[in-house]
């Protein structure tokens, strides 16, 4: 029997748009991947390493301090509690043991807010392969101690300084690294964003977020949850989430990031206040221009500063099976200290823009909230509290 196809459309979103260079690539990975996704030895090796290196199941914990503000139970989906401190690591386990499986021992990586980074250098270190994470020196300022941990596990992180010298470049340089590499290199792309297979490989990586989440909803409520909410930058960990009720009476809430708010220009919604374009290999929602140059991303969180986002993100808002809203700087990071003093768990900023939306929507209606703590917030210390200094006066 054949191996399942991997999607490479989201409606008419997602395909692919690179140099020639890298077709043969994509099809071999396309091919490994569809071949892994029904090999036992691979899912057994892949589920074992999920459970004794990553530590999974994480927890889906009732926040009751958070509950009480809010006026509505909520559950924490405890992606922070995932070995290097984020979802990341279930995506670059996955992949690099793909790599391994294909015979790569070079890995290209990118990252902004260095916790996809810190995963891929992690696993790197794991099976014994080389390790470069292009990283704009904008990031590697805001997220210090992340580059300090991919250098102990032996990566080499490269510096991009071109443009805003953040994630869009990052990616950028990755690419063009694995255009000049590809035939010993594997490109661990971080979200579900890219050319094909890459967004619903992710996806498929991330996933166990959302079967996890689920299962555990209904051990805990006997019900599924009314509302699951989590952040979007490229999108990995809420299309992960998300996956798993997309069949569900469930509604689905991806909070992208207003920066200094939608109307400043600054800001990093791609799916609330973007149009259709090609970014990194894929057509999706994009921050552009009226002449369809990508335009710079801004957000206080370096994993949301990203101008695109995940195609099948881009579908599900258009099939309204998903809804997308965003949130600015200041609520992120004022809710990013409220969960600290309410629950004894510092978020990551990313998944702070959740809680900051979640904090100021809660609806009457019975049921329960299930939302998706992407990541922990210690690489953000530096950068959230001078940030709450000046909010403070």
């Amino acid at each position: 029997m054949s191996a399942p196809a991997v999607e490479e459309r989201f409606g008419r979103y997602g395909g692919r748009f690179v140099p020639e260079t890298l077709i043969s690539a994509l099809d071999d990975l396309s091919a490994a991947w569809a071949a892994a996704r029904s090999d036992t030895v691979f899912q057994d090796e892949l589920s074992a390493l999920l459970r004794d290196f990553v530590g999974r199941p994480t927890p889906l914990y009732p926040a009751e301090r958070l509950s009480e503000r809010i006026g509505r139970r909520v559950y924490l989906k405890r992606e922070d509690l995932c070995h290097t401190g984020a979802h990341k690591i279930n995506n670059a386990v996955g992949q690099t043991l793909l790599a391994k499986q294909m015979g790569k021992t070079r890995i290209i990586a990118e990252t902004g807010a260095g916790q996809h980074g810190v995963a891929t250098a992690t696993a790197c270190a794991l099976m014994g392969l080389d390790c470069v994470v292009y990283m704009g020196s904008e990031d590697i300022r805001r997220q210090a101690p992340n580059v300090a941990r991919m250098n102990l596990l032996g990566a080499k992180v490269e510096p991009v300084e071109a443009g805003a010298r953040t994630l869009k470049e990052a990616v950028s340089a990755a690419i063009r690294d694995w255009v000049a590499n590809v035939a010993d290199s594997h490109y661990v792309i971080g979200s579900a964003v890219g050319p094909a297979p890459y967004p619903a490989m992710v996806r498929d990586l991330q996933r166990v977020i959302g079967d996890e989440a689920r299962s555990q909803s209904l051990e805990a409520e006997g019900a599924l949850p009314k509302r699951v909410i989590a952040c979007v930058g490229g999108g990995s960990n809420s299309i992960g989430t998300f996956y798993a009720f997309l069949d569900d009476p469930v509604e689905l809430v991806g909070v992208e990031a207003a920066g200094e708010g939608l109307e400043s220009g600054r800001h990093g919604a791609s799916l609330s206040a973007g149009s259709t374009g090609i970014l990194h290999g894929a057509l999706s929602s994009v921050l552009a221009d009226d002449q369809g140059q990508i335009l710079e991303a801004h957000s206080v969180s370096a994993g949301l500063d990203y101008p695109g986002v995940g195609p099948e993100h881009a579908h599900l808002r258009d099939t309204g099976r998903a809804t997308y809203v965003s949130v600015t700087d200041t609520q992120a990071l004022l809710a990013f200290r409220e969960v600290a003093r309410l629950e004894g768990i510092i978020p990551a900023l990313e998944s702070s823009h959740a809680i900051a939306w979640l904090l100021e929507n809660a609806p009457e209606s019975a049921g329960f909230d299930v939302l998706c703590l992407s990541g922990r917030g210690d690489k953000d210390l530096d950068e959230a509290t001078a940030k709450l200094a000046e909010l403070d006066g």
